[in-house]
């Protein structure tokens, strides 16, 4: 099947097989192996990436879903010299430990704060619900979206 859609703000067209998991076709067939493959049933958050602003797992997804679709990863986060204001935050916070689910935490909270970019404590928590951690507690991780969404330009009156 070929497929046509937006990749990283690259327009992509690949012929594929339409059953293809979309965790698969991001690791496989591009490279972008910053989305990780946790459960492989949509529990853990690993492999979050964001298609059409909405943070979803991957490992969900068939290659033959994102026609048209815009997809992000964490990738796309890292481009040129630096990295995102949301990646300088967790580092900051101090929300990052062994690492496997920070791509997924961050793309939710991309998500997140692209559509509320003052989001409240129980809007944060209810955006990583989906996100497991072994290491850090969430607290952290939670501190961490609030800071980028400061350092983002956003002030908070709580």
């Amino acid at each position: 099947m070929e497929l046509r859609f937006n990749l990283n703000e690259k327009d992509i067209k690949i012929e594929t097989d339409p059953g293809k998991r979309l965790l698969d076709l991001l690791r496989e067939d591009f490279g972008l192996t910053g989305t990780k493959e946790g459960c492989g049933e949509g529990e853990c958050g690993a492999c979050t990436i964001i298609l059409d602003g909405k943070a979803v797992n991957s490992c969900l997804i068939f290659a033959g879903q994102i026609e048209g679709s815009r997809i992000l990863t964490i990738e796309y986060l890292s481009q040129g010299d630096g990295i995102h204001p949301i990646q300088q935050a967790f580092i900051d916070a101090g929300a990052v430990q062994c690492g496997f689910c920070t791509p997924g935490m961050v793309m939710s909270a991309k998500a997140l704060l692209d559509e509320t970019p003052l989001p409240s404590e129980e809007e944060i928590r209810n955006s990583i619900a989906g996100n497991l951690c072994r290491c850090t507690g969430y607290k952290k991780i939670e501190e961490a979206i609030k800071l980028a969404s400061a350092n983002m330009g956003g002030e908070r009156n709580e």
